[in-house]
């Protein structure tokens, strides 16, 4: 399998943009740019020096559409709509620079909890509207398992299949780092050759630290192993620095074999 590194920093989003210059120097193919912030892929200034960087390197491009105050999940309608319009319009941006777009899932509110099948229909509904975004402008829109707060959606790797399985544009992001808060990344592992791309970071099993890999408790000969013999494709740290990204980077040579 050939695996393909990218770096990521959710962190950096406020950031000067020439931080990004040094993702080639710490060992990385590629850049999964976080799409909020200064790298609004929707604002034409920010997208213009995104596409500068990208013309200037010889990086590979991922994105994560943005995710802050979005619900897909939700029962409130306009607020549904216009988290529908938020990763769409993320999609056909992203589509000039990708094929790739990483979004999360919604979640269940306070009023959801009644209703627990409209908030699945309503993702569900949500998924196909994007998907079909996706197809449209040839992109795969890749949705992602969440961390342990437990009114996320498609914390377990049985949800996030069903919840994607058969829709046209839709695949899925296994996010490694967020199955450890929650103590189930043995439980992806049997289904890595159904991920369409992979987010890996680090943490101690509690919170999502986004710790550089080695740092928390994710066991990496195993799991990095495992990534390796079934998936072949763009692996993306998600990290906090540079400086955590060449840290990591070593942690991928040693064990991603």
């Amino acid at each position: 399998m050939t695996l393909k590194p990218y770096f990521s920093s959710s962190s950096k989003v406020w950031d000067d943009i020439t931080w990004v210059y040094g993702i080639e120097d710490a060992g990385y193919e590629g850049w999964e740019i976080v799409g909020d912030g200064n790298y609004r892929l929707d604002n034409p200034a920010c997208f213009a020096k995104i596409e500068e960087v990208i013309a200037s390197t010889n990086l590979g491009v991922t994105v994560h559409a943005p995710y802050g105050d979005l619900n897909l999940a939700t029962l409130n309608d306009p607020i549904w709509r216009e988290s529908i319009r938020q990763i769409s319009t993320c999609i056909e941006h992203a589509s000039r620079i990708t094929d790739r777009v990483t979004f999360h899932p919604g979640y269940i509110s306070p009023i959801g909890k009644m209703m627990p099948q409209k908030v699945w229909d309503l993702q569900k509904e949500a998924l196909r509207q994007i998907g079909k975004t996706a197809k449209e402008h040839s992109v795969l829109a890749c949705l992602e398992n969440m961390i342990s707060l437990k009114e996320f959606l498609c914390r377990q790797p049985e949800e996030l299949i069903g919840m994607t399985e058969g829709i046209d544009g839709i695949g899925m992001t296994f996010d490694f780092g967020h199955a450890n808060t929650l103590g189930i990344v043995d439980r992806f592992l049997p289904f890595v050759g159904r991920a369409n791309h992979i987010h890996i970071h680090d943490n101690h099993g509690v919170s999502d630290e986004h710790l550089q890999l080695g740092a928390g408790t994710i066991n990496w000969e195993k799991t990095g192993r495992q990534i390796a013999a079934q998936y072949s494709g763009v692996i993306v740290v998600e990290g906090r620095s540079l400086d955590e990204a060449k840290a990591s980077r070593s942690m991928i040579r040693r064990y991603f074999l």
